[in-house]
């Protein structure tokens, strides 16, 4: 079963893909961010991570998906911009017919680290080191997308089939 996390943003928008096998192994498959140029104008943007988004499931074919929920941010300028990054994720999820799970950031917090309040750094390690990978995955933005792929993982396999 292959997993996606997707961690959206409009400068970096993190992806994170790995495979569940059936005995609840996981296996990195792959990881990285589509990044969109500032200043190019907005509506681009967001067609931009649309189109690259698409290409990933095309490519990937997850049989399911782990999208963050907005939280409460003090910057309502940046809340804006990550909220229409991630409509445009969803309305990419959509038109593939993926199931959608999505977490709040403490929950993936507590599937990856066993602890809700856990910092940046402590999930990125534990992500390394449940994936096996060599190195901390880069950028950030696609540490945290293989965070939200973990989580994803931890669901029972009905909850991840259509």
């Amino acid at each position: 079963m292959i997993l996606l996390g997707i961690d959206p943003g409009i400068a970096d928008l993190g992806f994170g893909v790995v495979e569940k096998d059936k005995n609840n192994n996981l296996r990195h498959i792959a990881h990285g961010s589509i990044k969109t140029p500032a200043g190019t104008p907005f509506p681009e943007r967001l067609w931009c991570l649309y189109i690259e988004l698409i290409k990933i499931i095309d490519k990937y074919k997850p049989s399911a998906v782990a999208i963050e929920e907005l939280f409460f941010s003090k910057n309502v300028k940046t809340a804006m911009t990550v909220s229409q990054a991630r409509g445009v994720a969803l309305l990419a999820l959509q038109s593939r017919k993926v199931i959608i799970k999505e977490f709040k950031p403490n929950q993936i917090k507590q599937a990856v680290t066993a602890y809700g309040g856990a910092n940046k750094a402590q999930v990125q390690k534990m992500v390394k080191m449940i994936l096996n990978l060599k190195e901390i995955p880069k950028p950030d933005d696609a540490a945290d997308a293989l965070a939200m792929a973990i989580t994803l993982s931890a669901l029972p396999n009905i909850w991840l089939k259509a």
